[in-house]
């Protein structure tokens, strides 16, 4: 018998490296991360609040509500006023750590409602947190203020608000709230 493999043989041992060398490239691939999701500005929010109204202590922490008053919001497609009687119904656990549950209604310049449901955390150093909810002012960038909305509109000029993802970030003052909202592209 010789010793030279069949042209069979070579031909599946050709086979099996290919398949091999396809297989470390895919694994090779794989291990790469893929690009991320970029980013575009969509507006933002400045809205007046009221003082917060404490309803107690519930088995998950403090319940707050938090008025909002007014305010203005603007964009690159879009502006206008916030309308007075939406709210943010808060959970404070005792670290400081907070839920957010805003709920309002902007109306843009042309008479368009759009309804916002931005569900969201808030959290810093216990310290910092006990400030902030003292009402004092304190440095933004120090608190991870990070929201996740949703938007309700008829208006057909709008309808990019329901057919994307956004996430925002938020910043609290004394008297007001500021979100920054981004379009997941």
């Amino acid at each position: 018998m010789s010793r030279r493999p069949s042209a069979l043989r070579a031909v599946l041992w050709a086979g099996l490296a290919g398949t091999l060398l396809a297989w470390l490239t895919m694994s090779a691939s794989a291990q790469q991360t893929p690009a991320a999701p970029g980013l575009e500005f969509a507006f933002e929010v400045r809205a007046e609040v009221a003082n917060p109204t404490v309803v107690g202590e519930m088995p998950t922490g403090t319940r707050r509500i938090i008025d909002i008053l007014g305010g203005t919001f603007e964009g690159p497609q879009l502006k206008g006023t916030i309308v007075p009687g939406g709210a943010d119904w808060q959970i404070i656990r005792a670290d400081g750590f907070t839920e957010v549950d805003a709920r309002y209604t902007l109306k843009t310049d042309t008479g368009h409602l759009i309804y916002v449901s931005n569900l969201g955390i808030r959290h810093a150093p216990p310290d910092v947190m006990r400030r902030l909810n003292a009402g004092e002012q304190v440095d933004p960038a120090l608190i991870y203020f990070r929201t996740v909305p949703k938007f309700e509109t008829a208006a057909p000029d709008l309808q990019w608000l329901m057919r994307s993802i956004f996430i925002a970030t938020g910043e609290r003052y004394p008297n007001g709230v500021i979100i920054r909202y981004w379009r997941v592209l």
